[in-house]
Protein backbone atom coordinates (compact mmCIF):
# COMPACT_ATOMS: atom_id res chain seq x y z
CA UNK A 1 0.00 0.00 0.00
CA UNK A 2 1.29 3.42 -0.61
CA UNK A 3 2.01 5.60 1.56
CA UNK A 4 0.00 9.08 1.88
CA UNK A 5 3.18 11.11 0.81
CA UNK A 6 3.62 9.10 -2.31
CA UNK A 7 -0.38 9.58 -3.33
CA UNK A 8 0.13 13.00 -3.16
CA UNK A 9 2.95 12.63 -5.65
CA UNK A 10 1.24 10.02 -8.00
CA UNK A 11 -2.35 11.03 -7.83
CA UNK A 12 -4.51 11.08 -10.61
CA UNK A 13 -5.78 14.40 -12.17
CA UNK A 14 -9.45 15.27 -11.98
CA UNK A 15 -9.82 14.22 -15.32
CA UNK A 16 -9.03 10.86 -14.27
CA UNK A 17 -12.61 10.83 -12.52
CA UNK A 18 -14.24 12.98 -15.53
CA UNK A 19 -16.44 11.51 -18.35
CA UNK A 20 -19.65 8.99 -17.15
CA UNK A 21 -18.31 6.26 -15.33
CA UNK A 22 -20.47 3.40 -17.25
CA UNK A 23 -19.12 0.65 -14.88
CA UNK A 24 -21.03 2.87 -11.81
CA UNK A 25 -24.15 3.13 -14.09
CA UNK A 26 -24.33 0.23 -14.92
CA UNK A 27 -24.18 -1.42 -10.97
CA UNK A 28 -25.84 1.03 -9.97
CA UNK A 29 -28.51 0.89 -12.36
CA UNK A 30 -28.66 -2.57 -12.95
CA UNK A 31 -29.56 -2.98 -8.95
CA UNK A 32 -32.25 -0.99 -9.13
CA UNK A 33 -33.90 -2.65 -12.15
CA UNK A 34 -33.40 -6.01 -10.55
CA UNK A 35 -35.24 -4.57 -7.76
CA UNK A 36 -38.16 -2.76 -9.92
CA UNK A 37 -38.15 -6.72 -11.74
CA UNK A 38 -39.06 -8.48 -8.56
CA UNK A 39 -41.52 -6.01 -6.72
CA UNK A 40 -43.47 -6.67 -10.19
CA UNK A 41 -43.34 -9.57 -10.81
CA UNK A 42 -43.85 -11.14 -6.84
CA UNK A 43 -43.73 -8.14 -4.04
CA UNK A 44 -44.51 -10.23 -1.44
CA UNK A 45 -41.05 -12.45 -1.65
CA UNK A 46 -39.29 -8.71 -2.27
CA UNK A 47 -40.69 -7.42 0.57
CA UNK A 48 -39.89 -11.26 2.63
CA UNK A 49 -35.97 -10.71 1.57
CA UNK A 50 -35.83 -7.25 2.02
CA UNK A 51 -37.19 -7.50 5.71
CA UNK A 52 -34.54 -10.51 6.54
CA UNK A 53 -31.50 -8.43 5.15
CA UNK A 54 -32.51 -5.44 7.09
CA UNK A 55 -33.02 -7.20 10.79
CA UNK A 56 -29.72 -9.03 9.75
CA UNK A 57 -28.29 -5.12 8.64
CA UNK A 58 -29.69 -3.71 12.37
CA UNK A 59 -28.90 -6.84 14.25
CA UNK A 60 -25.17 -7.14 13.31
CA UNK A 61 -24.39 -3.13 12.23
CA UNK A 62 -26.87 -1.47 14.81
CA UNK A 63 -24.61 -0.96 17.54
CA UNK A 64 -21.81 0.09 15.77
CA UNK A 65 -23.73 2.83 13.82
CA UNK A 66 -24.38 4.09 16.88
CA UNK A 67 -20.63 4.74 18.02
CA UNK A 68 -19.73 5.68 14.77
CA UNK A 69 -22.26 8.38 14.39
CA UNK A 70 -21.40 9.38 18.33
CA UNK A 71 -17.83 9.40 17.40
CA UNK A 72 -18.50 11.84 14.05
CA UNK A 73 -19.92 14.46 15.85
CA UNK A 74 -17.72 13.84 19.30
CA UNK A 75 -14.80 14.41 16.86
CA UNK A 76 -16.43 17.02 14.73
CA UNK A 77 -17.12 19.58 17.65
CA UNK A 78 -13.93 19.12 18.87
CA UNK A 79 -11.90 19.90 15.38
CA UNK A 80 -14.42 23.30 15.13
CA UNK A 81 -13.31 24.42 18.43
CA UNK A 82 -9.78 23.56 17.48
CA UNK A 83 -7.15 26.32 15.90
CA UNK A 84 -7.87 24.87 12.81
CA UNK A 85 -11.77 25.53 12.75
CA UNK A 86 -10.49 29.04 11.95
CA UNK A 87 -9.27 27.73 8.51
CA UNK A 88 -10.74 28.10 5.44
CA UNK A 89 -12.30 25.45 3.41
CA UNK A 90 -12.03 25.32 -0.48
CA UNK A 91 -9.88 27.13 -3.44
CA UNK A 92 -11.62 30.56 -2.92
CA UNK A 93 -11.38 33.07 0.12
CA UNK A 94 -15.13 34.26 0.86
CA UNK A 95 -18.67 32.27 0.02
CA UNK A 96 -19.26 31.40 -3.23
CA UNK A 97 -23.14 31.78 -1.46
CA UNK A 98 -24.69 34.09 0.39
CA UNK A 99 -24.85 32.65 4.66
CA UNK A 100 -28.61 32.74 4.95
CA UNK A 101 -29.19 31.00 1.19
CA UNK A 102 -26.21 28.54 1.91
CA UNK A 103 -28.08 27.47 5.49
CA UNK A 104 -31.49 27.37 3.30
CA UNK A 105 -30.19 25.00 1.16
CA UNK A 106 -28.85 22.68 3.54
CA UNK A 107 -31.88 22.44 6.24
CA UNK A 108 -33.83 21.75 2.88
CA UNK A 109 -31.83 19.10 0.98
CA UNK A 110 -30.61 17.57 5.20
CA UNK A 111 -33.92 18.08 6.82
CA UNK A 112 -36.63 16.74 3.77
CA UNK A 113 -40.22 15.51 3.69
CA UNK A 114 -39.55 13.67 6.55
CA UNK A 115 -39.24 16.74 8.66
CA UNK A 116 -42.56 17.26 8.47
CA UNK A 117 -44.59 13.95 8.56
CA UNK A 118 -42.23 12.77 11.25
CA UNK A 119 -42.30 16.33 13.17
CA UNK A 120 -45.95 15.26 13.36
CA UNK A 121 -45.94 11.20 13.90
CA UNK A 122 -43.03 10.92 15.78
CA UNK A 123 -43.53 12.43 19.16
CA UNK A 124 -47.10 10.84 19.31
CA UNK A 125 -45.65 7.72 18.61
CA UNK A 126 -43.32 7.98 21.43
CA UNK A 127 -46.08 9.80 23.40
CA UNK A 128 -48.32 6.78 23.14
CA UNK A 129 -46.28 4.35 23.59
CA UNK A 130 -42.78 5.76 25.51
CA UNK A 131 -39.33 4.51 24.51
CA UNK A 132 -38.27 1.63 27.33
CA UNK A 133 -35.12 4.06 28.30
CA UNK A 134 -37.46 6.66 29.63
CA UNK A 135 -39.78 4.07 32.23
CA UNK A 136 -42.80 6.94 32.01
CA UNK A 137 -46.29 5.97 32.06
CA UNK A 138 -48.16 5.79 28.46
CA UNK A 139 -50.15 9.17 26.86
CA UNK A 140 -48.97 10.78 30.68
CA UNK A 141 -47.97 14.53 30.90
CA UNK A 142 -44.93 12.34 32.63
CA UNK A 143 -44.83 11.20 28.57
CA UNK A 144 -44.60 14.55 27.06
CA UNK A 145 -41.29 15.45 27.33
CA UNK A 146 -39.29 12.32 26.92
CA UNK A 147 -41.49 11.80 23.43
CA UNK A 148 -39.72 14.97 22.37
CA UNK A 149 -36.56 14.25 23.30
CA UNK A 150 -36.44 10.72 22.12
CA UNK A 151 -37.73 12.57 18.89
CA UNK A 152 -34.43 14.98 18.94
CA UNK A 153 -32.00 12.09 19.66
CA UNK A 154 -33.49 11.17 16.42
CA UNK A 155 -33.31 14.08 14.34
CA UNK A 156 -30.41 16.05 16.21
CA UNK A 157 -26.82 16.74 16.50
CA UNK A 158 -25.84 12.51 15.27
CA UNK A 159 -27.69 12.77 12.57
CA UNK A 160 -26.90 16.21 11.22
CA UNK A 161 -23.26 15.17 11.93
CA UNK A 162 -23.11 11.86 10.02
CA UNK A 163 -24.69 13.75 6.69
CA UNK A 164 -21.64 16.66 6.84
CA UNK A 165 -18.89 17.36 9.02
CA UNK A 166 -16.00 15.08 8.90
CA UNK A 167 -16.75 13.66 5.71
CA UNK A 168 -17.30 17.26 4.36
CA UNK A 169 -13.61 18.10 4.86
CA UNK A 170 -12.17 15.53 3.31
CA UNK A 171 -13.65 15.97 0.21
CA UNK A 172 -12.85 19.59 0.22
CA UNK A 173 -9.47 19.00 0.67
CA UNK A 174 -9.24 16.35 -1.94
CA UNK A 175 -11.25 17.82 -4.18
CA UNK A 176 -10.33 21.62 -3.80
CA UNK A 177 -6.75 21.68 -2.84
CA UNK A 178 -5.40 18.34 -4.62
CA UNK A 179 -7.79 17.90 -7.72
CA UNK A 180 -9.57 14.15 -7.05
CA UNK A 181 -13.20 13.49 -8.04
CA UNK A 182 -16.05 14.88 -6.35
CA UNK A 183 -16.70 11.42 -5.79
CA UNK A 184 -17.38 8.17 -2.66
CA UNK A 185 -14.50 6.72 -3.69
CA UNK A 186 -12.15 9.85 -3.23
CA UNK A 187 -12.99 9.15 0.95
CA UNK A 188 -11.12 5.44 0.20
CA UNK A 189 -8.14 7.77 -1.31
CA UNK A 190 -6.24 7.93 2.03
CA UNK A 191 -6.07 4.00 2.28
CA UNK A 192 -5.79 2.42 -1.04
CA UNK A 193 -4.62 5.80 -3.25
CA UNK A 194 -4.94 5.92 -6.89
CA UNK A 195 -6.95 2.23 -7.09
CA UNK A 196 -9.19 4.09 -5.09
CA UNK A 197 -9.63 6.30 -7.89
CA UNK A 198 -8.76 4.29 -10.98
CA UNK A 199 -10.04 0.52 -10.55
CA UNK A 200 -13.13 -1.24 -10.02
CA UNK A 201 -12.59 -0.41 -6.48
CA UNK A 202 -14.00 2.71 -6.77
CA UNK A 203 -16.54 1.89 -9.17
CA UNK A 204 -18.10 -0.24 -6.94
CA UNK A 205 -17.96 2.35 -3.94
CA UNK A 206 -19.66 5.03 -5.83
CA UNK A 207 -21.91 1.97 -7.02
CA UNK A 208 -23.02 1.20 -3.40
CA UNK A 209 -23.58 4.96 -2.35
CA UNK A 210 -25.55 5.80 -5.46
CA UNK A 211 -27.45 2.99 -5.10
CA UNK A 212 -28.40 3.76 -0.79
CA UNK A 213 -29.20 7.54 -1.87
CA UNK A 214 -31.45 6.62 -4.71
CA UNK A 215 -33.21 4.34 -2.47
CA UNK A 216 -33.52 6.87 -0.10
CA UNK A 217 -34.83 9.30 -2.57
CA UNK A 218 -37.06 7.51 -4.43
CA UNK A 219 -39.30 6.03 -1.20
CA UNK A 220 -39.75 9.59 0.03
CA UNK A 221 -41.20 10.68 -3.57
CA UNK A 222 -43.39 7.37 -3.76
CA UNK A 223 -44.55 8.78 -0.13
CA UNK A 224 -45.52 12.04 -0.97
CA UNK A 225 -47.44 11.23 -4.02
CA UNK A 226 -49.37 8.76 -0.95
CA UNK A 227 -49.48 11.08 1.63
CA UNK A 228 -50.63 14.50 -0.18
CA UNK A 229 -52.83 12.25 -2.16
CA UNK A 230 -54.56 11.16 1.33
CA UNK A 231 -54.16 14.98 2.47
CA UNK A 232 -56.07 16.81 -0.86
CA UNK A 233 -58.35 13.98 -0.31
CA UNK A 234 -59.00 15.00 3.54
CA UNK A 235 -59.13 18.74 2.58
CA UNK A 236 -60.45 18.76 -0.96
CA UNK A 237 -62.56 15.25 -1.47
CA UNK A 238 -60.31 14.30 -4.44
CA UNK A 239 -60.19 10.61 -5.15
CA UNK A 240 -57.00 9.38 -3.31
CA UNK A 241 -56.28 6.67 -6.30
CA UNK A 242 -53.24 6.22 -8.36
CA UNK A 243 -54.12 8.73 -10.99
CA UNK A 244 -53.96 11.36 -8.48
CA UNK A 245 -50.55 9.90 -6.50
CA UNK A 246 -49.15 9.23 -10.31
CA UNK A 247 -49.95 13.06 -11.26
CA UNK A 248 -48.67 14.43 -7.60
CA UNK A 249 -45.16 12.54 -8.43
CA UNK A 250 -45.42 13.69 -11.76
CA UNK A 251 -45.86 17.44 -10.81
CA UNK A 252 -42.58 16.69 -8.45
CA UNK A 253 -40.44 15.11 -10.72
CA UNK A 254 -41.19 18.52 -13.15
CA UNK A 255 -40.46 20.65 -10.25
CA UNK A 256 -37.16 19.40 -9.15
CA UNK A 257 -35.55 18.25 -12.61
CA UNK A 258 -36.02 22.27 -13.55
CA UNK A 259 -34.47 23.06 -10.61
CA UNK A 260 -32.00 20.58 -10.49
CA UNK A 261 -30.80 21.73 -14.37
CA UNK A 262 -30.93 25.42 -13.45
CA UNK A 263 -28.37 24.38 -10.91
CA UNK A 264 -27.08 25.83 -7.70
CA UNK A 265 -27.33 29.08 -7.85
CA UNK A 266 -30.28 29.42 -9.52
CA UNK A 267 -33.06 26.84 -9.28
CA UNK A 268 -31.47 24.77 -5.81
CA UNK A 269 -30.92 28.19 -3.81
CA UNK A 270 -34.55 29.75 -5.05
CA UNK A 271 -36.74 26.92 -3.91
CA UNK A 272 -34.80 26.11 -0.80
CA UNK A 273 -35.25 29.57 0.47
CA UNK A 274 -38.69 29.89 -0.54
CA UNK A 275 -39.00 26.74 1.54
CA UNK A 276 -37.64 27.99 4.61
CA UNK A 277 -39.45 31.33 4.66
CA UNK A 278 -42.61 29.19 4.22
CA UNK A 279 -40.97 26.78 7.37
CA UNK A 280 -40.83 29.74 8.92
CA UNK A 281 -43.72 31.60 8.28
CA UNK A 282 -45.19 28.67 9.49
CA UNK A 283 -43.46 28.08 12.62
CA UNK A 284 -44.48 31.80 13.49
CA UNK A 285 -48.08 31.20 13.12
CA UNK A 286 -48.49 27.67 14.96
CA UNK A 287 -46.14 28.92 17.60
CA UNK A 288 -48.10 32.02 17.92
CA UNK A 289 -52.16 30.77 17.20
CA UNK A 290 -51.40 27.34 19.12
CA UNK A 291 -50.26 26.31 22.27
CA UNK A 292 -47.53 29.37 22.85
CA UNK A 293 -46.91 28.11 26.68
CA UNK A 294 -46.78 24.33 25.94
CA UNK A 295 -44.42 24.61 22.72
CA UNK A 296 -42.19 27.31 24.90
CA UNK A 297 -42.04 25.00 27.78
CA UNK A 298 -41.81 21.92 26.33
CA UNK A 299 -38.83 22.79 23.94
CA UNK A 300 -37.04 24.29 27.01
CA UNK A 301 -37.50 21.41 28.83
CA UNK A 302 -37.04 18.67 26.46
CA UNK A 303 -33.99 20.02 25.18
CA UNK A 304 -32.66 20.09 28.64
CA UNK A 305 -33.99 16.32 28.63
CA UNK A 306 -31.96 15.97 25.49
CA UNK A 307 -28.43 16.76 26.62
CA UNK A 308 -29.00 15.07 30.13
CA UNK A 309 -29.63 12.38 28.77
CA UNK A 310 -27.39 12.65 25.25
CA UNK A 311 -25.28 9.06 25.93
CA UNK A 312 -27.84 7.03 27.50
CA UNK A 313 -29.82 7.66 24.56
CA UNK A 314 -27.16 7.51 21.81
CA UNK A 315 -25.86 4.06 23.46
CA UNK A 316 -29.13 2.36 24.59
CA UNK A 317 -29.09 -1.25 23.49
CA UNK A 318 -31.26 -2.93 26.04
CA UNK A 319 -34.32 -3.21 23.76
CA UNK A 320 -33.45 -4.18 20.17
CA UNK A 321 -36.35 -4.81 18.91
CA UNK A 322 -37.52 -0.88 19.72
CA UNK A 323 -34.21 -0.06 18.46
CA UNK A 324 -34.72 -1.83 14.93
CA UNK A 325 -37.74 0.20 14.27
CA UNK A 326 -36.82 3.74 15.63
CA UNK A 327 -32.84 4.53 16.44
CA UNK A 328 -30.65 1.91 14.40
CA UNK A 329 -33.35 2.45 11.47
CA UNK A 330 -33.10 6.26 11.50
CA UNK A 331 -29.10 5.74 11.24
CA UNK A 332 -29.16 3.19 8.39
CA UNK A 333 -31.18 5.96 7.01
CA UNK A 334 -29.35 8.61 7.51
CA UNK A 335 -25.83 6.76 7.17
CA UNK A 336 -27.12 5.91 3.45
CA UNK A 337 -26.94 9.05 2.51
CA UNK A 338 -23.90 10.06 3.86
CA UNK A 339 -21.21 10.18 1.28
CA UNK A 340 -23.28 12.29 -1.28
CA UNK A 341 -24.88 14.27 1.03
CA UNK A 342 -21.08 15.56 2.54
CA UNK A 343 -20.25 15.68 -1.25
CA UNK A 344 -23.47 18.20 -1.81
CA UNK A 345 -22.30 20.06 1.04
CA UNK A 346 -18.69 20.62 -0.39
CA UNK A 347 -20.36 21.38 -3.53
CA UNK A 348 -22.09 24.52 -1.54
CA UNK A 349 -19.65 25.37 1.27
CA UNK A 350 -16.06 26.45 -1.00
CA UNK A 351 -14.83 29.33 0.62
CA UNK A 352 -16.68 28.65 4.31
CA UNK A 353 -14.24 28.04 7.22
CA UNK A 354 -13.92 24.64 9.11
CA UNK A 355 -16.38 25.64 12.06
CA UNK A 356 -18.25 27.24 10.33
CA UNK A 357 -19.59 24.53 8.16
CA UNK A 358 -19.50 22.00 11.40
CA UNK A 359 -21.20 23.85 14.15
CA UNK A 360 -23.95 25.19 11.06
CA UNK A 361 -24.90 21.44 10.40
CA UNK A 362 -23.65 19.80 13.30
CA UNK A 363 -24.97 22.34 15.92
CA UNK A 364 -27.34 24.94 14.19
CA UNK A 365 -29.09 23.26 12.00
CA UNK A 366 -30.12 20.38 14.91
CA UNK A 367 -31.06 22.87 17.32
CA UNK A 368 -33.23 24.73 14.58
CA UNK A 369 -34.80 21.13 13.74
CA UNK A 370 -35.76 20.25 17.20
CA UNK A 371 -37.84 23.27 17.72
CA UNK A 372 -39.65 22.67 14.42
CA UNK A 373 -40.22 19.49 16.15
CA UNK A 374 -42.06 20.80 19.10
CA UNK A 375 -43.96 23.42 16.76
CA UNK A 376 -45.39 20.73 15.07
CA UNK A 377 -45.13 17.46 16.91
CA UNK A 378 -45.49 19.10 20.57
CA UNK A 379 -48.59 21.25 19.70
CA UNK A 380 -50.48 17.50 18.45
CA UNK A 381 -49.10 16.43 22.00
CA UNK A 382 -51.22 19.51 23.40
CA UNK A 383 -53.83 19.02 21.71
CA UNK A 384 -53.94 15.31 22.96
CA UNK A 385 -53.83 15.85 26.03
CA UNK A 386 -56.87 18.19 25.95
CA UNK A 387 -58.92 15.77 24.01
CA UNK A 388 -57.53 12.76 24.10
CA UNK A 389 -57.84 10.72 21.02
CA UNK A 390 -58.32 13.81 18.76
CA UNK A 391 -54.47 13.00 17.06
CA UNK A 392 -53.89 9.59 17.97
CA UNK A 393 -57.30 8.29 16.59
CA UNK A 394 -56.44 9.41 12.96
CA UNK A 395 -52.67 8.36 14.05
CA UNK A 396 -53.40 4.73 13.93
CA UNK A 397 -51.86 2.32 12.31
CA UNK A 398 -48.93 5.12 12.03
CA UNK A 399 -50.84 6.91 9.47
CA UNK A 400 -48.22 10.14 9.59
CA UNK A 401 -50.47 12.26 6.97
CA UNK A 402 -53.74 11.70 9.19
CA UNK A 403 -51.22 13.13 12.64
CA UNK A 404 -50.46 15.99 10.03
CA UNK A 405 -53.62 16.84 8.98
CA UNK A 406 -55.11 16.41 12.14
CA UNK A 407 -52.89 19.00 14.07
CA UNK A 408 -53.40 21.52 11.48
CA UNK A 409 -56.86 21.83 11.66
CA UNK A 410 -56.95 22.29 15.56
CA UNK A 411 -55.78 25.41 14.62
CA UNK A 412 -57.19 29.07 13.45
CA UNK A 413 -57.47 29.00 9.62
CA UNK A 414 -57.05 25.22 9.71
CA UNK A 415 -57.87 24.39 6.26
CA UNK A 416 -55.44 27.05 4.57
CA UNK A 417 -52.85 25.99 7.20
CA UNK A 418 -53.08 22.34 6.43
CA UNK A 419 -52.86 23.17 2.41
CA UNK A 420 -49.50 25.25 3.33
CA UNK A 421 -48.12 22.51 5.42
CA UNK A 422 -48.79 19.93 2.08
CA UNK A 423 -47.08 22.78 -0.09
CA UNK A 424 -44.21 22.70 2.34
CA UNK A 425 -43.47 18.79 2.40
CA UNK A 426 -43.97 18.58 -1.54
CA UNK A 427 -41.54 20.95 -1.37
CA UNK A 428 -39.36 19.81 1.04
CA UNK A 429 -38.72 16.24 -1.03
CA UNK A 430 -38.16 18.08 -4.35
CA UNK A 431 -35.08 20.44 -2.71
CA UNK A 432 -33.97 16.61 -1.59
CA UNK A 433 -34.29 15.34 -5.50
CA UNK A 434 -32.78 18.45 -6.94
CA UNK A 435 -29.80 18.28 -4.59
CA UNK A 436 -29.72 14.45 -4.85
CA UNK A 437 -30.23 14.47 -8.42
CA UNK A 438 -27.49 17.12 -8.92
CA UNK A 439 -24.79 14.68 -6.21
CA UNK A 440 -25.54 11.11 -8.20
CA UNK A 441 -24.63 13.08 -11.62
CA UNK A 442 -21.17 14.60 -9.76
CA UNK A 443 -20.58 10.89 -8.88
CA UNK A 444 -21.25 9.53 -12.41
CA UNK A 445 -19.08 12.09 -13.94
CA UNK A 446 -16.54 13.48 -11.04
CA UNK A 447 -17.00 17.05 -11.94
CA UNK A 448 -18.80 19.66 -9.43
CA UNK A 449 -20.93 20.43 -12.63
CA UNK A 450 -22.54 17.62 -14.30
CA UNK A 451 -24.21 17.73 -17.75
CA UNK A 452 -27.90 18.86 -17.69
CA UNK A 453 -29.19 15.62 -19.55
CA UNK A 454 -27.54 13.18 -17.11
CA UNK A 455 -29.27 15.59 -13.98
CA UNK A 456 -32.36 15.28 -16.27
CA UNK A 457 -32.29 11.36 -16.47
CA UNK A 458 -31.77 10.70 -12.85
CA UNK A 459 -34.14 13.32 -11.90
CA UNK A 460 -36.80 11.54 -14.20
CA UNK A 461 -35.79 8.00 -13.72
CA UNK A 462 -36.32 8.32 -9.63
CA UNK A 463 -39.86 9.68 -10.32
CA UNK A 464 -40.84 7.05 -12.63
CA UNK A 465 -39.43 4.22 -10.73
CA UNK A 466 -41.32 5.88 -7.49
CA UNK A 467 -44.41 6.34 -9.84
CA UNK A 468 -43.75 1.87 -10.91
CA UNK A 469 -43.75 1.20 -6.64
CA UNK A 470 -46.74 3.08 -6.19
CA UNK A 471 -49.06 0.90 -8.71
CA UNK A 472 -47.60 -2.39 -7.48
CA UNK A 473 -48.59 -0.90 -3.57
CA UNK A 474 -47.27 0.77 -0.82
CA UNK A 475 -45.18 -2.62 -0.21
CA UNK A 476 -43.00 -1.66 -2.73
CA UNK A 477 -42.24 1.40 -1.40
CA UNK A 478 -41.85 0.45 1.98
CA UNK A 479 -39.46 -2.32 1.03
CA UNK A 480 -37.14 0.48 -1.18
CA UNK A 481 -37.56 2.16 2.45
CA UNK A 482 -36.14 -0.19 4.13
CA UNK A 483 -33.39 -1.06 1.94
CA UNK A 484 -31.49 1.99 2.30
CA UNK A 485 -31.21 0.57 5.76
CA UNK A 486 -29.30 -2.41 4.05
CA UNK A 487 -27.33 -0.39 1.67
CA UNK A 488 -25.91 1.49 4.81
CA UNK A 489 -23.96 -1.72 5.59
CA UNK A 490 -21.64 -0.96 2.99
CA UNK A 491 -21.43 2.52 3.41
CA UNK A 492 -20.84 2.78 6.68
CA UNK A 493 -17.47 0.88 6.13
CA UNK A 494 -17.00 3.94 3.56
CA UNK A 495 -17.41 6.70 6.16
CA UNK A 496 -15.19 4.61 8.66
CA UNK A 497 -12.08 6.28 8.04
CA UNK A 498 -13.05 9.84 7.82
CA UNK A 499 -13.11 9.33 12.24
CA UNK A 500 -9.22 9.35 11.33
CA UNK A 501 -8.72 11.37 8.06
CA UNK A 502 -11.46 13.90 8.89
CA UNK A 503 -9.30 15.30 11.60
CA UNK A 504 -6.06 14.89 9.79
CA UNK A 505 -7.09 16.65 6.63
CA UNK A 506 -8.66 19.63 8.96
CA UNK A 507 -5.15 19.91 10.48
CA UNK A 508 -3.14 20.14 7.48
CA UNK A 509 -5.05 22.74 5.88
CA UNK A 510 -5.44 25.00 9.13
CA UNK A 511 -1.21 24.50 9.95
CA UNK A 512 -1.22 25.54 5.82
CA UNK A 513 -2.85 28.49 6.74
CA UNK A 514 -0.88 29.56 9.93
CA UNK A 515 -3.72 28.23 12.66
CA UNK A 516 -2.08 25.55 13.94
Amino acid sequence: MKTEQQNEVSRPSASAGSGISWLTFGFSGGLLVVFVLVAMIDVDLLSRSVTAAYLWSTRMFGAYWQLLLLATFMLGIYVALSPCGRAILGNVKTPEISTFKWFSIIMCTLLAGGGVFFAAAEPMAHFIAPPPLHGVPAASAEAVYPALAQTYMHWGFLSWAILGSLTTIIFMHLHYDKGLPLKPRTLLYPIFGDRAITSWIGSVVDAACVLAVVAGTVGPIGFLGLQVSYGMADLFGTSDSFVTQSTIIVFLIGVYTVSTVSGIHRGIQLLSTFNVVLALFLMAFVLLAGPTAFIVDGYVQSTGMAISRFFPMATFRADVAWLDQWTVFFWGWFLGYGPLMAMFIARISNGRRIREMILSVSVVAPIVTMFWITIVGGSGIAFELENPGVISAPFEGFNMPAALLAITQQLPLGFLISVLFLVLTTIFVATTGDSMTYSISMVMTGTDNPPPLLRIFWGVIMGVVAIILVSIGSGGISALQSFIVVTAVPVSLILLPSLWFGPKYAKKIGEAQGFS
